[in-house]
């Protein structure tokens, strides 16, 4: 069958992208899903900073590529007969496919998923499969095993986990990356941590947000919330946040330290860049957590002092897919959504067309968008 895509042919671009256009909308032959895998109506799909770290070239992906990886959508044909999933199901799409036998996937780490890492790293699905074409026969690679600004895409049964019908699509795809990343990182990665009286987020896009969320969900009664836009400082403290701090405005750490008595319990960085990481570090109080949840630079690298994590007792940990099993926590996630406890619904900025992606990128680049849905 016939699909348009948002295709993606070399990186290392520019903004304005919505004057060098590098997201091509193209027209391409999906091939039929093969056995554990589903073809899939997208309905709704996120813009996110790792799909705009793949037009910059900041994290490299084989080309060209059918970009996006945030994504809900409807279940129209399963390829193997005997499948969980059925005709009509609504899913959210998880960007790890997690093929449940490495020893990852048997320690409930799907996140570290062995097969599915390599999967995304070849542009494949997790069977090894190609299935989108362009009119020369030349395979398009599949973003993290999703391609999310697609009309239809066929993925892996692995990737995909059925939601509630009555669950919006624009909301439901919040869930594939943003709540997974951001409430995952505070509520799965720092559960250790938990309950803190103190946290601090360091990023206020979709993820960052999320993590904001989450950690009032908890109980948190001082959060601290860093960035450089002040109308995300404002949402932020609309959300719960209890101070604020514009991270272009003086030394960061030393405010929040100075704010709160000595630094913050819990400290959730996801700007994915190695200073911000070092001030999130370094405004954890002693004995406390520091999770980042941010992709930087794969040549990107971080000093901290040595010696703080004995003499101090700290914790670094990293957080991919807020170390959170899809099949797990995409439901109760959205149980707490539903409940009031995390107002997704609250991160969604703006709602674009297809054709308007480009457009999309620049507000997400400059700062201006939290999440920007597409709607199909």
């Amino acid at each position: 069958m016939k699909t348009t895509a948002t295709v993606l042919r070399s990186m290392g671009h520019t903004f304005p992208f919505a004057e060098t256009e590098p997201l091509e909308r193209t027209e391409l032959e999906l091939d039929a899903p093969g056995p554990g895998e589903l073809l899939v109506r997208v309905r709704a799909a996120g813009l996110c900073h790792s799909d705009l770290s793949v037009v910059t070239g900041k994290r490299p992906r084989v080309m060209p590529m059918a970009i996006g990886h945030e994504a809900a959508g409807e279940v129209l044909e399963t390829g193997s007969a005997d499948s969980p999933f059925h005709t009509g199901d609504h899913v959210v799409l998880a960007f790890v496919p997690a093929c449940g036998e490495c020893e990852f996937c048997r320690q409930g780490r799907p996140a570290l998923c062995e097969a599915g890492a390599i999967a995304n790293s070849e542009g494949a699905l997790l069977g090894g499969h190609h299935r989108m074409h362009d009119a020369d026969g030349i395979e398009v690679h599949h973003h993290l095993g999703v391609s999310a600004f697609s009309d239809h895409i066929v993925v892996s049964e692995k990737s995909a986990v059925v939601v509630p019908d009555d669950l919006p699509y624009e909301i439901a795809a919040l869930f594939g990356c943003a709540v997974l990343t951001g409430a995952g990182a505070m509520l799965n990665t720092a559960a250790e941590a938990l309950p803190a009286d103190s946290v601090g987020i360091f990023g206020l896009g979709g993820v960052g947000l999320a993590a904001l969320i989450a950690a009032r969900s908890q109980g948190a009664s001082e959060i601290v919330a860093v960035d450089r836009v002040p109308a995300k400082l404002d949402l932020a403290l609309e959300l719960g946040a209890t101070i604020v701090i514009n991270a272009s405005e003086g030394d960061v750490p030393a405010r929040i330290k100075e704010a709160t008595g000595g630094g913050v319990e819990v400290a959730v960085e996801t700007v994915g860049h190695e200073a911000v990481l070092a001030e999130a570090y370094a405004a954890t109080r002693r004995g406390g957590m520091t999770v980042t949840a941010g992709l930087p630079h794969p040549d990107s690298e971080l000093k901290i002092p040595a010696l703080s994590l004995v003499a101090e007792e700290r914790t670094l940990k990293g957080s991919y897919l807020g170390s959170c099993i899809p099949a797990r926590d995409i439901p109760r996630f959205i149980e707490m959504y539903r409940a009031g406890h995390l107002p997704v619904d609250r991160l969604l900025s703006h709602r674009l067309t297809p054709d308007q992606i480009n457009e999309g990128f620049d507000r997400l680049a400059s700062g201006e968008a939290v999440r920007q849905v597409v709607l199909f």
